[in-house]
């Protein structure tokens, strides 16, 4: 009975031996400010993707929308050692999860994903100008003031905007979402620096004010107009009117 016992507490450690020598080794004198390459002329390639869970809100008054991501999925090719898995955890051709604050996903590939969830205040321009039928195009966009785009070099992951676990908004519809890679140059530097903006195309639902709003603003005109038609002394038109 005993063995047993101590035989389970091996298995169990286990996962938690393996963890604790990724972080030991692979963190020792590791600096945040190193770029994962072998050259430093080489550029990392990071590819990013925004997953929309839902339009929590449209404040047109302050015009600010706000959106519950599920994440930034961050693909970074780096110059990740193949033969960590079997290394640390002996499980060859599988990832290796490293948890922290947030979850990095390690793949024995070099790929690196980085998925946390957050909700996110972007400011949007909102016109008002044709309401109910309007339609507004907020974006977020994403960059790096750390690194140019000689060292940095962001690309839009394939599905860039993952709308697949997208909840409907009641009020706003979300008929398009766009992706767009941008290179701009500062008159202060000579380098280029890259960003990616993601588009939210979106389209208020008119059913809602067209029964709510229009609707009875045209019936209570028609009837306005209706009570012109009468006569001054008619007891119907004083009604009509007291109904209006």
């Amino acid at each position: 009975m005993r063995a047993l016992w101590l035989a389970w507490l091996f298995v169990v450690a286990t996962p938690s031996y393996h963890e604790r020598r990724l972080y030991e080794e692979l963190m020792r004198d590791y600096n945040v400010l190193e770029r994962p390459v072998e050259n430093h002329k080489q550029a990392v390639s990071v590819k990013l993707k925004v997953s929309l869970q839902q339009i929590i809100d449209v404040d047109e008054k302050n015009q600010v929308v706000n959106v519950n991501a599920l994440g930034l999925d961050y693909d970074v090719d780096s110059n990740f050692d193949s033969g960590l898995s079997d290394k640390y955890a002996g499980n060859s051709g599988n990832k290796i999860i490293i948890l922290t604050e947030y979850s990095f996903w390690f793949y024995n590939t070099g790929k690196i994903s980085w998925v946390p969830p957050g909700i996110f205040k972007i400011s949007c321009k909102i016109d008002i100008k044709w309401f109910p039928f309007d339609e507004q195009v907020c974006f977020l966009k994403f960059g790096s003031w750390t690194y140019d785009g000689d060292k940095f070099d962001l690309q839009p992951a394939e599905g860039g905007f993952d709308i697949s676990e997208y909840l409907e908004n009641g009020e706003w519809a979300l008929p398009l979402t766009t992706v767009s890679r941008n290179v701009k140059r500062y008159d202060c530097c000579d380098e280029p620096y890259l960003d990616l903006t993601f588009y939210l195309h979106l389209r208020r639902r008119t059913l809602y004010y067209g029964f709510n709003l229009i609707m009875p603003c045209i019936l209570t005109t028609m009837m306005t107009l209706l009570g012109f038609t009468l006569p001054p002394d008619a007891g119907e038109k004083i009604t009509l009117r007291e109904l209006i």
